[in-house]
This record gives C-alpha cells, sequence and structure tokens, in this order.
C-alpha cells in the first residue's frame, strides 16, 4: 500500500491518558493539584485510602520504582522507572504516594466505556492508552478527526474527570508520535504532508521503540533527528544496527506502518518490558535491577488480572549492550496471574541468562494465555515448590 492511498483510506487516533495515574490521585487529593507528586513504592492498603498526611519523596528509603509523577515532578526530571531514591535527589519536596491500581483499573474501564460508546473500534494497549478507528465512525475522519476527538475528551472528563491527549493520523506510528506533541488534554492531526514540518524535528528518541541506547548510538553517528535519520541510506542503518532493526529504523523515519488495529483477537500472551536509561550491570546495579524486575513483575500480573487472563509459560527478555538480544521460558504445571509466582519463575529464568555484559532492556512475559475464570486452580504443593 503506498503511502498516499494509506492517508487516504485509514484515520487512526491513539489516545493516552494525561499523567494517569497521578490524576486519579488528585481527584482523591485535590489539595495537591499544581504540586509534584510521585505515585510509587508499596501498594497502598485499603484502609490507607483517606490519609491526608502526605509523605515526602526526600524521606523515602528503599528500591522503589516511580510508577508515574505529576507534570510539576516531571519538571524536575523524574519519570516513570525512575528509583525512587534518584527521584528524590531531583525532586525532595515532592508528595509521595503510594499506588492504588484497583482504582486505577476503575477509571481505566470507565474511560474506555465512554469512547466505546462513541468509536467502537478499539485495540486496548494498556491501563491509560488505547488506539481507535476513527474511519469507522460516520464522519470520524472529517477535518483530520478533530471533531470526533473533541468529542471523545469531552465524553472522557464527564465520566471521569480526567483529561487526555489525542493523535490523530493514516497510521498507528503516527498517531502515537501526534497524542505526545501537545499534552495535557491536547488534540493533533497530522497528515503525511505534515511529516517533514512537525516530525522530522523531533529526536530520534520519541520513536516508539528507540530507547536510550539506540538514541545514544544514533547520536554518535552524527543522526539527532527523525529528519536526519530518514536522509540515511537503509543499507548502512543495516551494517550499523542490523537486519531488522536498521530496516525498522528507516521504515518508521518515513512515517510508514501497515499494522492495523487489533480489537478482537485473544491474545497468546502478554509482557511488560522497559529500556533502561543507562544501561546496567546485573552485579553492580543489583538493587536498581531487582526493584525493576519486581515492578515489571507486578505490572504484568494486573495486566493478566485486568484483562481476565492466568498463563503457564513464563519467561525473561534480555537485551544486552551491543543490542543482542536472549530470552529464557519455564512452563508451569499450572495457569497463574499470580504477582509472586510470576517473580519467582521469571527469577528462575533469570538465572538460566548469561549476565555478563551490561543490560540496556529487561521484559517480563507470560504465555499460554487461558481465561482465567477457566483456569483450575493449581495444587498447593505446586506452588510451594516455587518458594
Amino acid at each position: 500500500m503506498s503511502l498516499l492511498n494509506q492517508a487516504t483510506e485509514r484515520c487512526i487516533a491513539h489516545l493516552d491518558m494525561d499523567a494517569f495515574y497521578a490524576s486519579v490521585e488528585l481527584l482523591r487529593y485535590p489539595q495537591l493539584r499544581g504540586l509534584p507528586v510521585v505515585i510509587g513504592g508499596r501498594r497502598r492498603k485499603a484502609e490507607e485510602g483517606n490519609d491526608t498526611e502526605f509523605a515526602r519523596l526526600a524521606d523515602y528509603q528503599g528500591r522503589g520504582v516511580a510508577t508515574t509523577a505529576t507534570y510539576p515532578a516531571r519538571e524536575f526530571g523524574v519519570h516513570s522507572g525512575m528509583g525512587l531514591m534518584q527521584a528524590a535527589r531531583l525532586c525532595p519536596q515532592a508528595v509521595l504516594l503510594p499506588a492504588d491500581f484497583d482504582e486505577y483499573r476503575r477509571y481505566s474501564r470507565l474511560f474506555k466505556s465512554a469512547i466505546a460508546a462513541i468509536a467502537p473500534r478499539i485495540e486496548d494497549r494498556g491501563i491509560d492508552e488505547v488506539y481507535i478507528d476513527f474511519g469507522a465512525v460516520d464522519g470520524g475522519s472529517e477535518q483530520g478527526g478533530r471533531p470526533l476527538a473533541r468529542r471523545i475528551q469531552q465524553a472522557i472528563f464527564a465520566a471521569t474527570g480526567l483529561s487526555c491527549s489525542i493523535g490523530v493520523a493514516p497510521n498507528k506510528l503516527l498517531a502515537k508520535l501526534a497524542s505526545e506533541l501537545e499534552k495535557p488534554n491536547g488534540i493533533t492531526s497530522l497528515s503525511l504532508a505534515n511529516l517533514a514540518e512537525c516530525i522530522w524535528p523531533l529526536p530520534c528518541r520519541k520513536i516508539n521503540g528507540v530507547g536510550p541506547k539506540a538514541s545514544a548510538r544514533l547520536e554518535q553517528l552524527g543522526i539527532h533527528t527523525i529528519g536526519e535519520l530518514s536522509r540515511c541510506e537503509v543499507e548502512w542503518l543495516v551494517d550499523q544496527f542490523g537486519r531488522h532493526y536498521g530496516q525498522w529504523l528507516h521504515e518508521v523515519s518515513w512515517g510508514r506502518d501497515e499494522r492495523q488495529l487489533v480489537t478482537e483477537s485473544e491474545p497468546v500472551s502478554m509482557s511488560c518490558e522497559t529500556t533502561f536509561d543507562r544501561d546496567l550491570h546485573a552485579v553492580r546495579d543489583r538493587s536498581e535491577l531487582r526493584a525493576v524486575f519486581t515492578s515489571l513483575c507486578e505490572r504484568l500480573a494486573a495486566d493478566l488480572a485486568r484483562h481476565g487472563y492466568a498463563g503457564r509459560t513464563i519467561g525473561v527478555k534480555l537485551r544486552y549492550d551491543n543490542f543482542k538480544s536472549v530470552t529464557r521460558a519455564q512452563t508451569l504445571s499450572f495457569h497463574t496471574a499470580d504477582a509472586a509466582v510470576i517473580r519467582q519463575t521469571a527469577g528462575l529464568c533469570l538465572k538460566r541468562a548469561p549476565l555478563e555484559r551490561r543490560l540496556r532492556l529487561l521484559g517480563v512475559r507470560v504465555g499460554g494465555l487461558v481465561a482465567a475464570a477457566a483456569a483450575a486452580p493449581p495444587p498447593r504443593e505446586q506452588v510451594l515448590e516455587l518458594f
């Protein structure tokens, strides 16, 4: 399909809730609006839901990571996935709140129901983001999709009191980039004619899939923007980054993405992964890696529970500082969505992977999914063997 046909035939939106976890907390604690707030550390207990005495990030001691932060905290350099001790050095005055995933999932269901009432063809991408087929809605592509986007924003605010940012474009790649351009509460409509003006000036790291290491490597090669990347010969990129990743870099720099919305298929697996801001060593950065690893397992367990799945095959993915990746997996005799079981089994997989090189990416995966309601509870002795 040519780029021109892609532009005329498809109208895809990416909707991203604005600082979702933090925004839900601000509904509970409106007195914190405008202040730096970080969500992370231990999970909130039910009886703690109405606390009015707030902990300060400066007083935190432990190995937790930031789940998210309000925009005032982000101005100090705090971001999701950052160790809370590091965040405390950047913004000690921030309020620290424990996460409340039950509440976040409740609001996730509310905002997605509000969308579905208007535009039912949705690809669920997680607790706080979706892709939407605007082309499937009568008049959805008119004026670049802006009227429909505004209508969806209003419906979400009416249902939840929360804001979101929406990018509308001819494909998923550009829609996701567009949704980041006018945060918070923004609407951005892009066509392929806007590529040179709106996308090419952006740094390469803005592309979903270009992590800190790849971005640093590109900068070493004198490539700082997406536009500069687009002017590289594909053969040269393959020589530098390998066949698959090099070809992919070339395609995305030109805004090419033919992926379709996945709205109905049952997943065979679910995963969570993160690319580190700096390469981490398994021994020297053990504490930070352990905290991130635990957080990934907990997030994956929460995603499984939210979607109603359990799985048997638990695995890990590692990408090293030389861009090579390895995976290790173990299949259980029962299905699970339990965070502790996932963490323990994934830890056993990790012990079977080479850990001499520094790591740039770490991921956890659960496969062999079945509906949680159909999964028989594991024999007690089999669970005990894991611990």
